[in-house]
């Protein structure tokens, strides 16, 4: 069985990977290699941050393909925010409440000025997969869709409930994971990807 290693502790993030991947692959996350410390994220775009994190977990682990995933949620009414700094919104350390929360001040104080929406906005996600320290390929993938000013639903994490894919009409905190991993960003961009490292793995 191929070994990827998903350079991430988001234990969400690992089981979607590995759903979309299927069997024939042994999925890990940095849970099971706790000597392996990421640098921080300074780059101004999503695929530059998992470039960083790709590139520097595969130098502590060079025997494993190693996979990056940056994502995160631009709202246009907000200028692109969150952005990349979406996992931080509310500031370091932030939790996923604490940055709906933040986000929901932010989409009231629009409606307060005037803008009741609907707000668009998308979910952009970017993959790196690296080997020995060096990017081999990156692929991008992106929804589109509207931003609710009220969570909506339990179910997914970080903005999923705040947020209507483009064709639906309830939020990802909603709608089954079967769906999700059927057109999110990073299904996308997992789309894009798999192939390119079937072939790289083929041997």
């Amino acid at each position: 069985m191929k070994r990827l290693l998903v350079a991430t502790s988001n234990r969400h993030k690992v089981e979607e990977i590995a759903a979309m991947l299927g069997t024939g692959w042994q999925v890990e996350s940095l849970q099971a290699h706790p000597q392996v410390q990421l640098p921080e994220e300074t780059g101004s775009t999503f695929a530059a941050n998992a470039q960083l994190k790709a590139e520097a977990a595969s130098r502590h682990l060079p025997e494993l393909w190693v996979l990056a995933d940056d994502s995160g949620l631009e709202v246009d009414a907000l200028g692109g925010r969150p952005g990349v700094y979406s996992a931080r919104f509310a500031g370091p350390g932030a939790n996923d409440a604490q940055n709906r929360a933040r986000l929901k001040e932010e989409l009231a104080a629009l409606r307060t000025a005037g803008d009741v929406g609907p707000w668009s906005g998308r979910f952009c996600c970017a993959l790196v997969l690296a080997r020995g320290g060096r990017m081999l390929e990156c692929c991008e993938g992106r929804v589109e869709g509207r931003l609710l000013e009220l969570e909506q639903g339990a179910g997914g994490f970080g903005y999923d409930s705040m947020f209507v894919p483009q064709g639906h009409e309830q939020s990802f905190g909603l709608l089954s994971a079967e769906i999700k991993n059927a057109l999110s960003h990073r299904a996308r961009a997992l789309a894009a990807l798999l192939p390119k490292l079937q072939a790289l793995t083929a041997s």
